[in-house]
């Protein structure tokens, strides 16, 4: 199993390009389902999650293939379609439910297991199963799996979402479209890989309004055909490199970074004493003056604070200059990297959702334990402000959202390296 060992206390300068996003095209790649056309994505990151994905389309009958170093994904779904996503291939990975809304537009019927990833709280499957039902599916589970079925076809409704939550909404999104009549998403997800999703799906033929607002619009259409896409900058990716030169000195630039992707975040920034700049290239990240400031942090849903990036934040606030308090309102169990940066020498005390962290002048390197994607990446940001070397086990968990980061942040200074067991 392989290990990532950082030694601290180097600044950071140059350039890092950032990938295509994890989460969009871990979304944009069901829609293959949808048509007997070829589907194409440019800009694809290269990761284990996309290989997952890859694995259980073709299970189902999908033709992928991965062109141009994995940066292009070539698609045909011609059939015929199986329609039963295995246990084996959906435990990997939570983003497997969001075969469920194509196969039940495309064949009617479908039967998927209940997924799996990172354990980071129970992230139920009732908002999808709820808001596929309003759409005329009559779906149970049975033996860990959605056994899911039309009449006639999904027909358009009215689907007010209790939470938005991104996966229902691309599920609804992606089975309204060969849905008969109009669909209403209230209460809709509004991240930009919504916004992808959508400009995939019409650029395929589908008729969508209202994408990146809390209420989309769907007309139903009787086929969808085949379209080439790039998948938007990732701006979970973007943030975690704009907080290495915050969290280690330096300056580097974010190439293909956009402020409207991180504008939350990027606030936050600012008000801990990192300037942000758009370029015509990216994003240039640096301190203004030497020790960062305490701040604040509620994570919401776009365009709020990102949950994906609060345990990277709380890394940069472990040395900053004061109290902070970070307080988690979409996953129950994301702290789970706390417990490893007071191995560093961090002050964080969590009482329910919320983390208080008392900044310390310098980290200290130990052999840390990834728990989940994002906190790997926490403490090998946290590694880079330490003092001596710091040893992060299970990355297993990284490779799922960050390709090559060694490389990455190696080629802007950083004193990083993958380890590998005999």
């Amino acid at each position: 199993m392989d290990s990532i060992v950082v030694t601290g206390g180097a600044e950071l300068r140059g350039t890092i390009q950032i990938a295509g996003a994890k989460n969009a095209c871990l979304a944009l790649m069901p829609a293959t389902l949808l048509t007997e056309e070829p589907l194409t994505l440019m800009n694809a990151p290269r990761l284990s999650d996309i290989k997952t994905m890859t694995l259980l389309l073709q299970s189902l009958g999908s033709e992928v293939q991965s062109l141009q170093d994995g940066r292009v994904i070539a698609m045909s779904s011609l059939g015929p379609i199986n329609t039963t996503a295995d246990y084996d291939i959906v435990r990997k990975m939570r983003a497997s439910n969001l075969v469920l809304g194509p196969l039940l537009a495309r064949e009617g019927h479908a039967v998927v297991s209940l997924p799996g990833g990172c354990a980071i709280g129970a992230r139920p499957m009732d908002i999808h199963v709820t808001a596929l039902e309003a759409m005329g599916a009559e779906i149970e589970l049975r033996d860990g799996y959605l056994h899911a079925k039309t009449t006639g076809g999904l027909k358009g409704a009215h689907v007010p979402l209790r939470f938005a939550s991104v996966g229902a909404t691309e599920n609804v999104l992606m089975a309204a479209t060969l849905a008969k009549g109009t669909t209403v998403i209230d209460n809709a997800a509004r991240e930009p890989e919504i916004v992808d999703l959508a400009e995939c799906l019409s650029a395929m033929g589908a008729h969508i309004e209202g994408a990146g607002t809390s209420t989309i619009t769907i007309e139903g259409v009787d086929r969808l055909g085949g379209a080439t896409h790039r998948v938007v900058t990732d701006r979970i990716e973007l943030g975690t490199y704009m907080l290495a030169p915050a969290i280690c000195g330096g300056e580097v630039e974010c190439l293909g970074g956009r402020l409207s992707l991180v504008t939350a975040f990027a606030e936050k920034l600012d008000e801990a004493g990192i300037a942000v700049e758009e370029t015509n290239t990216g994003l240039k990240v640096a301190r203004r003056n030497g020790r960062v400031s305490a701040v604040d942090v509620r994570t919401e849903p776009f365009p709020g604070f990102p949950t994906d990036l609060q345990a990277q934040m709380m890394a940069l606030l472990c040395t900053a200059e004061g109290v902070s308090h970070l307080e988690e309102t979409i996953f129950e169990n994301r702290f789970m990297h706390a417990p490893e940066l007071l191995r560093m020498g961090a002050d964080v005390e969590i009482q329910g959702g919320t983390a208080t962290v008392t900044g310390v002048e310098r980290l200290k390197g130990a052999p840390v334990m990834a728990t989940d994607l994002r906190a790997s990446v926490s403490l090998i940001l946290a590694g880079l402000a330490a003092e001596g070397e710091t040893v992060v086990n299970r990355v297993y968990h990284l490779d799922r959202g960050y390709e090559h980061v060694e490389e990455k942040l190696g080629a802007v200074g950083a004193k990083i390296e993958r380890v590998s067991e005999a």
